[in-house]
């Protein structure tokens, strides 16, 4: 019996020091997981509870790992739209910003860290923005100013989620105003055909109703000619400053010798002239430039005839070609014509843009001639400079870049 007691004692000993040592075990195991999971390694025990540590230790590092990898991926889609040309807002149900890209903060001119939790609808006040985002009914955009006044912007809202809002914003500035450049482009064609159109009509009616002399048909044929001939040079302008708009930028390997370029103005011009102006033209330095040939005639001759046009009878054109001492190619037109006054020198390559519109009409002008010089100097990645003095006359250059300009033995 005795030896029964005995061996019952050990073994509660054994068991309560088992127990002891389990205990102690699974204590460093608590304060690791107290520690903070994945911040430091699992403690290395013996048998079951070396197991369960490293158990657990290898699923907290693989979850960080997905975590890790769905930040990043997180950061990368925001970085991404942050980058976005439109504008982005998240509103919630509210209309509090949730998250806003740079663009949008630029387009409203919010704070992307200041503004966020605050309701756009007192952040940015427009009417028409407020009007849309309060009326629910986002199947149609709106169109408004933005708040620094500096440009339009074209603002949609979708539904998404919990009643919540993704606000797209795109500033349509340069699109309107090419819209209404197309608009007065259509407006001004439709006028200068218009003109010369009833013009025609009003003689073709004459000729048909009135008994008119000799001299009186003559004079009225001559006066058809001139409105048929102002319409072709119309139409002749519009086709090529439409080709010239529609084509590939030209290419610097082509080359164009100048000294022939001049020599075919120079018929072009005392053919169109008649000995009415002192025409000179001047060819400093052979050279040759690389671009398109039938280009850069148009755009010398649109220059000379204009001289030519614009100068009384009797004045001085002198078209002049030099190598400035950087390499770059000088195209000089000067004339002793009335002169520009300051304020139309900036407005003069617009399309139809006439100083005097009577006077460009009387002497056949059609408005596009320096609209094709400067695409023309601008496709050959040059410059068109404008310098005039009223009563004094004018100058106009064409600098073509060095690159575009070389050198030819005389």
């Amino acid at each position: 019996m005795s030896w029964a007691v005995g061996l019952s004692v050990v073994w509660a000993l054994g068991a309560s020091a088992l127990a002891g040592v389990l205990w102690g075990r699974m204590r460093r195991l608590l304060r690791w997981t107290a520690s903070g999971l994945g911040e430091t390694e699992a403690p290395v025990l013996p048998g079951t509870a070396g197991e369960i540590g490293w158990r657990v230790d290898r699923a907290v590092r693989a979850a960080q790992g997905r975590c890790a990898e769905q930040a990043g991926r997180l950061e990368s889609f925001l970085s991404a739209i942050d980058a976005s040309p439109n504008g982005i807002l998240l509103l919630d149900a509210q209309d509090q910003l949730q998250w806003i890209n740079r663009t949008a903060a630029a387009h409203f001119g919010l704070d992307m860290q200041r503004d966020r939790a605050q309701r756009v609808t007192h952040l940015v006040r427009a009417p028409a923005f407020v009007g849309y985002l309060q009326s629910g009914r986002f199947d149609d955009g709106v169109v408004f100013p933005s708040p620094r006044g500096d440009a339009t912007l074209s603002v949609t809202a979708w539904p998404y989620g919990d009643a919540m809002r993704l606000v797209l914003s795109e500033d349509i500035t340069a699109r309107e105003r090419s819209d209404h450049m197309r608009r007065d482009f259509v407006a001004n064609v439709s006028h200068e055909i218009r003109s010369p159109l009833t013009v025609l009509a009003g003689f073709i009616e004459t000729l048909a109703d009135l008994p008119l002399t000799g001299s009186e048909r003559q004079r009225v044929l001559l006066l058809m000619r001139q409105q048929t001939d102002r319409m072709r040079n119309l139409v002749t302008d519009l086709l090529a400053l439409a080709q010239i708009e529609g084509a590939p930028r030209p290419l610097s390997d082509t080359w164009t010798d100048v000294g022939e370029l001049l020599a075919q103005l120079d018929i072009s011009a005392r053919a169109t002239d008649r000995d009415q102006h002192h025409l000179v033209l001047q060819m400093g330095d052979p050279a040759q430039i690389g671009g398109t040939e039938s280009e850069l005639f148009s755009a010398f001759w649109n220059l000379v005839s204009n001289a030519l046009r614009y100068t009384p009878a009797g004045g001085s054109v002198t078209a002049q070609w030099s190598v400035r001492p950087d390499g770059a190619g000088e195209f000089r037109v000067t004339d002793t014509g009335p002169g520009i006054a300051r304020e139309h020198i900036p407005r003069l390559t617009e399309r139809f843009y006439r100083v005097d519109s009577s006077r460009s009409r009387e002497t056949g002008g059609t408005g596009l001639g320096l609209a094709i010089v400067k695409h023309v100097v601008q496709r050959h990645g040059g410059e068109l400079l404008i310098d005039s003095v009223p009563d004094k006359g004018s100058v106009f250059r064409v600098l073509l870049p060095a690159f575009r300009v070389r050198a030819r033995l005389r």
